[in-house]
């Protein structure tokens, strides 16, 4: 069987999607861009555009893809089966259990499969998977979410926080193939075995890779992890943070778990323990009930965070959450306007976090046109047939318009 596969969403989907591929792969079928006899959508629903972006995805890849099989899975197909179904999908499945998903699409079989996420007490052990021109890996060690943020649908669409133990992902990252693996997970700092003892595991069964940890909630950034993180030979100084706002009010009616001076916190000890460290940080304007005042304190604690760079996002409402149905909605024409405005105090940001590391030697992956230095800058090669390798280059300068260093050998 050749199937085609089409993923939207998050890093956590993504590998979910390469798992599922190299299973199918196990089992002789193969993965193709073209002439699919099967087709799989992992969708995404973590706002309102992303569920239609994956019912767009949908309709899209069937007409490109006459009379092939279409299978759905991830998170709108867990929120929305009988849409998906409307929309023509044979095989639905849901967020979890992606290897009973692959079963089923083996053996021809249609049908909803989506489950109840409040009932998954187990986490799915996928293994690493290597994407992006196998240079890195991603291993989910992590699923679900407990924290329910008035904004957010995740936690009813991938149930409670279930981690894989210790030494089953120190066996995972042992058996990388990739020269990069990331640790990742839906709230990864929720792991229920610590993030520190985790690190301590990994780095211990893969010294020989470089290690990154993705986005962390701020409260899981404390004395006793930065210690243990910077323990960890392998592991790069460069850190995301979930943000969201920088308006303690503005938190607040988010659900959020912290205010800003807890967050800033977590900035210092990063800083303290991990020199030339890049913290990046996701951020959402024109929640409800945001006016001018709570906008600008958000920027003013922007720019004392001094982020290398910033995700910025207008807020989206997502059926089914608090935040839906709050009082003091946003003109859409406004989030956006606040969303140019932030990311204009990011760009700046980036622009100087880039120029301090003129002069510096690092060590870069470069995974095909560009590389990564471990605080997480891109930058461009120096000579071609780096792809694939780990080089020390000298950064000589800054591409401002692109946003990437020049480097030279």
């Amino acid at each position: 069987m050749k199937v085609r596969f089409y993923t939207l969403g998050c890093r956590v989907n993504q590998l979910e999607s390469a798992a599922m591929e190299a299973e199918l792969k196990k089992r002789g079928h193969s993965v193709v861009a073209f002439g699919a006899d099967a087709v799989v959508v992992n969708s995404c629903a973590v706002t309102a555009e992303s569920a239609r972006k994956s019912r767009q995805a949908v309709r899209r890849l069937m007409k490109e893809n006459p009379g092939a099989f279409l299978a759905v899975c991830g998170c709108w197909a867990q929120a929305e089966p009988e849409e998906a179904k409307k929309l023509g999908a044979g095989l639905i499945g849901g967020s979890g259990d992606r290897m009973a998903f692959i079963d089923a699409l083996c053996a021809g079989a249609g049908g909803t499969m989506v489950g109840d996420p409040k009932k998954r007490r187990e986490p799915e052990l996928l293994g690493s998977a290597v994407l992006e021109g196998r240079t890195r890996a991603y291993l989910k060690v992590e699923d679900g979410c407990q924290n329910y943020c008035s904004y957010c649908i995740i936690p009813f669409l991938r149930g409670p926080v279930r981690s894989m133990p210790v030494d089953r992902a120190a066996r995972f990252a042992a058996e990388c193939g990739a020269p990069e693996l990331t640790i990742t997970g839906i709230e990864l700092a929720s792991y229920q075995y610590g993030l520190g003892e985790l690190l301590r595991a990994v780095g211990k069964a893969a010294p020989d890779k470089r290690l990154r940890l993705g986005s962390l909630e701020p409260r899981a950034i404390s004395e006793d992890f930065c210690r243990a993180a910077a323990e960890v030979r392998g592991l790069c100084p460069h850190f995301h943070l979930s943000l969201q706002s920088g308006c303690d009010e503005t938190l607040r009616r988010m659900g959020r778990r912290y205010d800003t001076a807890r967050f800033y916190r977590s900035v210092e000890l990063l800083r303290e323990h991990f020199d030339n460290c890049g913290i990046t940080a996701d951020l959402i304007t024109g929640f409800p009930g945001e006016d001018e005042d709570e906008f600008s304190r958000t920027l003013e604690f922007m720019e004392k965070c001094a982020f290398s760079h910033v995700h910025i996002f207008p807020y989206s409402e997502r059926k089914g959450t608090k935040a839906a149905v709050m009082e003091g909605s946003v003109p859409k024409q406004l989030r956006e306007e606040r969303a140019a405005r932030a990311a204009e105090l990011a760009a700046r940001m980036e622009r100087s976090f880039l120029s301090a590391q003129t002069g510096s030697e690092q060590e870069v992956l470069f995974e095909t046109k560009v590389g990564h230095t471990p605080n997480y800058c891109t930058v461009e090669p120096p000579c071609g047939g780096l792809a694939g390798s780990i080089k020390k280059v000298r950064i000589t300068g800054v591409d401002m318009v692109n946003m990437t260093l020049i480097s030279a050998i």
